[in-house]
């Protein structure tokens, strides 16, 4: 987000949300039904996109969810009355989350898809603000009060268990890529985050993200047609279903709810809100692609989560 250190997008989505005082909007029970569909709809996200790598190569994976994406905003957009080219000044902020966002950090985490199971890809994908807090303090300034540090600490805390040598094999060339492709896709999403948060925005999220899916999905065909050659297209139901479901759901429509939120509830709300998807993720992931609920990863889950909350927490309080 803007104005947090905790991600309020889909793995696909723009990276950004947008935030401020709340405005007259939804319901109550609008809002809670906005929220339950984003944690379910993110959870399911890669649970599904597990299933689509089985049969299609990672960057042909994420093309294709692309060009469904903006297959879907692109109506949405006309609609309301949004479309506009993006303004120059906004250029810049539309290169870099369609590149490190959209492109890298999907890309990236559907590589380590292949190798690691949906659960611990969707935890080691939200370890993304813990590396968003100290590049802010770098690059940014922004103050570190004790919350954040704190917050920092217990979420690095829950990381290591994850590589416990005595439940995690450092023998195992696969594994060792496969979370080295996750973690190295959190760092690409927080790079983008933080840029977002310095940019003075003169369009909406909402206006620029069509853009910033084009561009994803043009980029990224070209990059997987150099590299992996042609798609396979004669997909099994499942794969063709979980692939529909990634860009017309899970990214699209995932991107517009949390749209939603964002302009009507604060920002800290909304990121606290959204916490809730990797503990719906792996839920889903065990009961959908039978994956043990190890008690190291719940453990460290909770620990990455709680490091998160505190620290955003922190945020909050320090600009009061």
């Amino acid at each position: 987000m803007r104005e947090n250190s905790v991600p309020s997008t889909s793995a696909g989505a723009a990276g950004t949300a947008v935030s401020g005082p709340p405005r007259i909007g939804p319901s109550p029970m609008t809002i809670i039904a906005l929220f339950a569909f984003v944690v379910v709809a993110w959870g399911l996200t890669w649970v599904a996109m597990k299933v689509v790598v089985r049969e299609v190569s990672p960057v042909w994976a994420v093309a294709l969810r692309s060009w469904i994406a903006v297959a879907v905003l692109l109506p949405a957009v006309g609609v309301s009355r949004q479309f506009i080219l993006p303004p120059r000044q906004d250029l810049p902020v539309v290169l870099v989350i369609s590149l490190c966002h959209m492109s890298a950090f999907a890309v990236l985490m559907t590589a380590g898809l292949q190798y690691v199971s949906a659960g611990r890809t969707i935890v080691l994908g939200y370890t993304t603000p813990l590396w968003v807090a100290p590049a802010a303090w770098l690059f940014l300034r922004e103050a570190m009060p004790w919350r954040r540090i704190v917050g920092i600490a217990i979420g690095l805390a829950g990381l290591l268990l994850l590589f416990d040598p005595r439940g995690f094999d450092w023998n195992d060339d696969h594994a060792l890529l496969g979370n080295g492709f996750i973690l190295a896709a959190a760092l690409c999403w927080s790079a983008s985050i933080v840029y977002t948060r310095a940019h003075r925005w003169q369009a909406t999220p909402f206006q620029l993200a069509l853009w910033q899916f084009l561009l994803a999905a043009v980029v990224l065909t070209f990059v997987a047609s150099a590299l992996e050659g042609r798609p396979n297209l004669s997909l099994s139901s499942p794969a063709l279903l979980s692939l529909l479901y990634n860009g017309a759901v899970g990214t699209a429509l995932g991107f517009l709810a949390v749209t939603a939120l964002g302009r009507s509830l604060p920002a800290l709300v909304v990121s606290l809100g959204l916490l809730a998807t990797p503990a719906i993720g792996l839920i889903l992931s065990a009961l959908i692609l039978g994956e043990g609920l190890d008690a190291t990863l719940v453990i460290s889950s909770l620990l990455i989560l709680t490091g998160i909350a505190i620290g955003t927490i922190g945020t909050a309080s320090s600009r009061a």
